[in-house]
């Protein structure tokens, strides 16, 4: 039985390898000092392809190092699991994983606090790394988080603390984790729900933290047969969305109920007076049938009207889409510019993106940047130019496969010039799979 996600772009490497000044086409904006770093799942060993769930592979971390208008060094590393390190003949570097409950974080990596974690989400715990993306060990941001954390968080601009929303399947609620710029857990907040549903992401505004309470939930069913990512849509699970006051309990959250769908990734989302709108992806439906994904996801724009008790839902651009991104220094705040990657047939072609696209929300204009080959690009990562820089006035970075080298390349583009060939495209040694999400961590941070 053939698996895509263990196939053609998407088919894991067995190899970590260090490479030094990697060749480079076009020029590195000489501002730019830091890591580019980006994750996925990366099984280690023979997969039974009739089992296999892309969610659920070993967490591979893939960095590049860029100082001086030079691309100084690529690495890739396993995530070390105790199940990873063990199949690696290694000691496992210890930490405080839950107990019969550790997965090699696959989903995102982040610099926080002077420190790179890599995610996952599902009630597993985060993965510290080293600079050089070697793992320190399983982490409990020094014994401040309670259970879980999630793959997703969004960092307030104004104060720097990050905002999650963790599940668990053995919960009878979900938590709003807050974690301060130092790193540590200063606020948990349990928000009773149902049926143990999968929240992949949320949204901030000034005054909230939106929760997503969607119709994929576990289930026992597909858990007693074993199924590594025991979730399914469930057509008896209510669609709704809560605002919870940033500083507010449970019993503050008020819920609007919406139309069934399901949504893994926000954009952003900003208050216009009484009405909290958010921007994101959505799909009709998701995880039928032991399927990964359902029809189309398209750009939708969410508003709840808070005087009324509202939610108008409405489609921006049918463009098929996923993995939105904005300049984050706009998180819960009006924007003008986000950046998504397209495909003709996301999860279903094993191509995943194709090009990426600049959406104009004031004046709405597309603007679409095609890669050579015409697939296997990721998620973009928006670096301003400087602390201060108007927004868009910044670089997109991205892994995209070069088909000629059957590896990959880094691209940098210019967001204002977003259509031209790259600034410059840093050749990688090896092919990175398709994966998940990342990050830009200057090393000013």
């Amino acid at each position: 039985m053939s698996n895509m996600f263990l196939e053609g772009l998407f088919a894991p490497v067995t190899e970590e390898i260090t490479a030094h000044d990697l060749p480079v086409t076009g020029t590195i904006p000489p501002e730019l000092s830091g890591r580019y770093l980006r994750i996925g799942p990366n099984p280690l060993g023979s997969e039974d392809a009739s089992t296999y769930h892309w969610f659920g592979g070993e967490g591979m971390v893939h960095g590049v190092r860029i100082r001086d208008g030079r691309a100084e060094w690529y690495r890739n590393r396993w995530v070390r699991s105790r199940d990873v390190a063990a199949k690696l003949g290694e000691e496992w570097p210890g930490g405080p994983a839950v107990e019969n409950f550790d997965l090699a974080p696959n989903t995102h990596v982040r610099g926080h606090a002077g420190r790179t974690f890599a995610l996952v989400e599902g009630g597993f715990r985060p993965y510290e790394l080293t600079y050089d993306l070697d793992t320190v060990g399983a982490c409990d941001f020094d014994g401040t988080l309670p259970g879980g954390y999630s793959a997703h968080s969004m960092r307030d601009p104004a104060t720097g603390d990050l905002h999650a929303i963790a599940y668990f399947f053995g919960w009878e609620y979900v938590q709003h984790i807050v974690l301060n710029a130092a790193g540590r857990v200063t606020r948990t907040v349990n928000i009773p729900v149902e049926d143990g549903p999968m929240i992949h992401d949320l949204a901030l505004t000034e005054r909230y933290v939106v929760i997503y309470d969607l119709p994929v939930t576990f289930s026992m069913e597909r858990a007693e047969a074993g199924v590594s990512v025991p979730y399914a849509w469930n057509d008896a699970h209510p669609a709704r969305v809560g605002l919870l006051p940033r500083n507010g309990t449970a019993e503050q959250v008020r819920w609007f109920e919406i139309d069934p769908c399901w949504v893994f990734h926000t954009l952003n989302a900003h208050e216009d007076g009484d009405r909290v709108v958010i921007d994101l992806v959505k799909y009709p439906k998701l995880m039928v049938g032991g399927h990964l994904a359902g029809p189309t996801p398209v750009l939708d724009r969410w508003t709840l009207d808070t005087t009324s008790g509202k939610v108008l839902q409405e489609t921006l651009d049918d463009t098929p889409q996923e993995f939105p991104r904005i300049d984050e220094r706009l998180t819960g705040q009006r924007h003008r510019y986000g950046y998504t990657v397209t495909s003709s047939d996301f999860f279903g072609s094993g191509r995943a993106g194709e090009a990426l696209e600049k959406h104009d929300y004031l004046t709405g204009r597309r603007e679409r940047h095609d890669l050579p080959g015409g697939c296997g690009v990721g998620e973009a990562v928006f670096i301003p130019t400087a602390p201060d820089a108007a927004e868009d006035d910044g670089y997109l970075m991205a892994f995209a496969h070069d088909p000629g080298r059957s590896a990959t390349d880094l691209v940098i583009l210019s967001a204002q010039d977003f259509t031209a060939r790259p600034l410059a495209t840093v050749h990688l040694p090896v092919r990175v799979p398709i994966g998940f999400h990342g990050s830009w961590v200057p090393d000013t941070v």
